[in-house]
């Protein structure tokens, strides 16, 4: 079984609420199958820590787009150590403001975001559909 047949199994198995992926050398292309659970209607995701991968820029834009489907059901995002840096921000941030984003909490931690990343961030934040 490849890596990536085990995380798709993972992640459309109708019993699993939680996932702890942390520091298991996830990339950005793992983010694909994340992105496209997070927008099945079938995913009962609901808290998923991805903290200590390197996700990047392109990574943190595919769970992004996931986040904004209709269908996702995630309520906690761990990305703390993720190498996400200012051009992450404006990504996270319109998902922040996505009507259908059901985020109630989001660990950036660890990740270097600079002044004008938290300033997008902040803005995403204020946003009225924006429940963290």
């Amino acid at each position: 079984l490849s890596f990536t047949s085990y995380l798709t199994f993972l992640f459309y198995n109708v019993f699993i609420l939680l996932y702890r992926l942390n520091s298991c050398y996830l990339r950005e292309n793992s983010c694909e199958i994340v992105a496209s659970a997070l927008q099945s209607s079938n995913s009962p995701l609901r808290d998923l820590d991805l903290s200590y991968n390197n996700l990047g820029y392109s990574g943190v834009k595919l769970l992004c787009a996931g986040l904004m489907s209709p269908n996702c059901k995630l309520q906690r995002l761990g990305l703390n150590s993720c190498y996400l840096r200012e051009n992450s921000c404006e990504i996270v941030a319109s998902a922040l403001q996505s009507s259908n984003s059901p985020l109630r909490d989001l660990d950036l931690s660890s990740n270097n975001l600079g002044d004008s990343g938290v300033k997008l961030l902040c803005a995403g934040l204020m946003s009225p559909n924006c429940k963290l």
